[in-house]
């Protein structure tokens, strides 16, 4: 008896059906649990949603001034609920709040945007390069270590300096040299699977060079260029602010974290500390937050621990 029910469960077991499990629903689960990487991507959601929502809770504009609290804003400028001002003034009576809020939209436009164009062309030039080889690929990444090799915080600087501060020119500026470490990390991952089986297999069936490295390798590499992309986001936002710190960067009315902590740092003399904690501490959280983000990705994408 026990002989029959042991082979009617095998049988049972034999025909229920297998679910198979994607290589991105493993890298999900083992994401998941890391605690690290899940906290920080919560806190990135909280501060995409304080630079969409938060001018609906700002009682005043980024622009509009309280001369109540001129003259005497290290007593009167700090944060209130009272009167509106959340997270108090600056030296020229402007609602900090709306201010900070203007400079995160800012910043992660700059990071955001930047990196994408950054990964884009990097990953287009790299795959090219790998895939091609010979003298072709040589002369490609002779090009990229080129440019390495230029200065380029001094090129960035000299850009916003000749042709005026604006958006246009940071984002220029910015992607003329983020997308080199990303062609050549995309290089070196295409040299390694350009000889694959299904590579050779699209080749003998006469498939284009250029679908093959759009619709075979580039897919191939989402793994790195995601992780990738999580740590270059933050470098972008770095680069900003720094050059916004130097005064170069933004131009008043608008602003951004950096321009934010130059003026919280030139206050902090008349006791202002409000003027430059709370840009800081929201550049700081999402430059901890990305970092850890990328850290969680790369343990749950690299195919070594699966």
């Amino acid at each position: 008896m026990a002989l029959i029910l042991n082979r009617t469960a095998a049988q049972g077991l034999a025909s229920a059906p297998i679910k198979g499990r994607s290589l991105w629903a493993d890298a999900r689960r083992r994401f998941l649990r890391n605690r690290a990487a899940v906290a920080s991507l919560v806190v990135l959601i909280a501060v995409g949603l304080f630079a969409l929502l938060g001018h609906l809770a700002a009682a005043w504009s980024n622009e509009e001034i309280d001369w109540s609290m001129l003259g005497n804003v290290a007593e009167l400028g700090a944060p209130s609920l009272y009167n509106g001002h959340y997270f108090g003034v600056d030296e020229l009576g402007r609602d900090l709040f709306a201010r900070t809020v203007q400079g995160t939209q800012v910043s992660l436009m700059v990071g955001i945007v930047g990196a994408l164009v950054a990964v884009v062309v990097g990953t287009l030039y790299g795959a090219t390069a790998g895939y091609l080889g010979g003298r072709v690929d040589s002369v490609m990444m002779r090009i990229v270590d080129v440019l390495i090799a230029v200065p380029y915080m001094f090129v960035l600087i000299v850009l916003l300096v000749m042709f005026g501060r604006s958006f246009l020119m940071l984002f220029i500026g910015i992607g003329l040299i983020s997308w080199l470490d990303m062609a050549r990390i995309v290089r070196g991952q295409t040299l390694s699977i350009k000889n694959k089986e299904f590579v050779e297999a699209a080749i003998a069936t006469g498939v284009r060079t250029h679908t093959i490295i759009l619709r075979h390798i580039v897919p191939n590499l989402l793994g790195v260029v995601i992780v990738y992309a999580t740590l270059l986001v933050p470098n972008m936002i770095i680069f900003e602010s720094f050059v916004s710190f130097l005064g170069l960067g933004v131009q008043e009315p608008a602003t951004s974290w950096g321009a934010l902590i130059n003026d919280g740092a030139g206050q902090m003399q008349y006791g202002t500390l409000w003027q430059l904690g709370f840009p800081l501490f929201f550049f700081v959280i999402t430059l901890f937050s990305f970092f850890f983000v990328g850290d969680g990705l790369r343990d749950a994408l690299d195919p070594k621990d699966r």
